[in-house]
């Protein structure tokens, strides 16, 4: 990051609005039987569409980016309780792994470590022990104006 400028990947949600999938996309074998719709859970594709979301990620790398995003993003229990899907989040998560490593492939880069993937099953600020965490800056004075 020293050296320039690093690119992340863009819109996933956009990206499989242009698949133009159905409730049977969405569905896969998995859920054909699920008792609520499913289409526009994007999330839900690493399982049942991993190929579209695979797809995406090669994309995106070719298009330049250097860190693309898992698709995740309301992989958890409380977004998925729309869908009455409030179990299955470890494969989900996992699944979203696995599209992107897949959409990774040989796409490393000189100098780079190519093909890096962050999103919700990635570590962030809340799973650092705060005694790493930088301290707070300090506290400007306020005026008040009246």
């Amino acid at each position: 990051m020293q050296q320039r400028i690093i690119y992340i990947d863009g819109a996933m949600g956009t990206m499989i609005q242009r698949y133009k999938l159905t409730e049977e996309d969405f569905r896969g074998e998995r859920y054909i039987n699920h008792s609520h719709e499913l289409k526009g859970n994007n999330d839900l594709l690493v399982i049942t569409r991993p190929d579209v979301i695979s797809e995406i990620h090669t994309a995106y790398l070719e298009g330049g980016a250097d860190i693309i995003e898992t698709n995740t993003f309301n992989g958890t229990s409380i977004s998925q309780a729309d869908y009455e899907l409030q179990v299955g989040g470890r494969q989900r998560m996992s699944g979203g792994q696995l599209a992107g490593r897949r959409g990774a492939g040989g796409h490393g880069r000189a100098g780079t470590r190519g093909g890096q993937q962050t999103g919700t099953t990635q570590p962030h600020l809340a799973h650092l022990p705060t005694s790493t965490l930088p301290p707070p800056p300090a506290r400007r004075p306020t005026t008040r104006c009246t």
